[in-house]
């Protein structure tokens, strides 16, 4: 689609407008009637030119499985909840929380339709993200990849005892290893990929001690750099950082990632424009 195009009539709203040179959410729009298209196409034009996606917007909860294919079958290793919604204009992922607190019915239905779609895909081996939404109408799947889960994410991953990383197994599984026994560590486990709360320039944190102090906080790690411009979605592709927490159940998982980002406060000054001197 080019971007100057005003949507076709077989365009169906409200549709998702995505770059197809991008990732971690960056350059996706929500739009719901012709102006926002034309307008979303433009925005995106400018944040990351080249050719865009236009798909269906389909409602629903959002999670997360990963996993790892073996001879064509998919071994889920977890499924993610995402509390948090993601209706858009922007798609700004947060809460990551695993084990799922969805019926098992619902669960072994997200698994089914993940392996048609990497069977559909010829995935036969390896490891495997894949973003579904679940609704009245069914499970419906948003991609699936033939990766692991990005960012730091996989460090709220442990495997069996003592603990095993998800690089590690991945690792075992490519050298021809048997992972199949291979199960999540007793508990909950969730992190919070940090949301940047308006544009600037990153000058540091506050509330680090006292964030960590919630119970269940294992580690905040803040990847933004000093002196580095911040952009939120949808035009930037970072986050400030990771939180982790761990518990005895998804809910106190999901209430300490909320208390402990509640505690923490973020510095970014004004981006200074540049002026250019005769």
């Amino acid at each position: 689609m080019h971007p100057a195009e005003r949507p076709g009539a077989d365009i169906r709203f409200p549709c998702v407008l995505k770059p197809l040179h991008s990732s971690a959410s960056k350059g996706v729009i929500r739009a719901n009637n012709p102006d926002e298209f034309r307008d979303a196409a433009a925005r995106i034009a400018r944040i990351q030119p080249g050719d865009i996606l236009v798909e269906d917007y389909i409602p629903g909860r959002e999670f997360a499985l990963e996993g790892v294919v073996t001879a064509g079958k998919l071994q889920t290793l977890a499924l993610f909840d995402k509390p948090d919604p993601l209706e858009g204009p922007y798609f700004e992922e947060t809460i990551y929380v695993t084990p799922s607190r969805q019926p098992e019915d619902v669960q072994r239905e997200i698994h089914a339709t993940a392996q048609a779609a990497i069977t559909s895909l010829g995935l036969t081996d390896g490891p495997v993200h894949a973003e579904i939404r679940v609704n009245q109408h069914g499970v419906w799947i948003l991609e699936a990849a033939a990766r692991p889960i990005g960012g730091l994410c996989a460090r709220v991953l442990r495997f069996g005892a003592p603990y095993l990383t998800l690089e590690r197994l991945l690792l075992r599984h490519a050298l021809g290893e048997d992972v199949s026994s291979a199960a999540l560590a007793p508990g909950a486990h969730g992190v919070m990929m940090i949301p940047i709360p308006h544009a600037g320039v990153y000058r540091g944190v506050r509330g680090l001690e006292d964030a960590r102090q919630v119970p269940g906080v294992e580690d905040i790690v803040m990847t933004a750099k000093e002196g580095q411009e911040m952009l939120p979605l949808p035009d930037g592709s970072a986050y400030l950082g990771f939180l982790f927490v761990r518990g005895a159940a998804a809910d106190i998982v999901e209430k300490g990632l909320r208390e402990a980002h509640q505690r923490l406060g973020f510095v970014l000054s004004a981006v200074l424009p540049v002026v250019n001197q005769p």
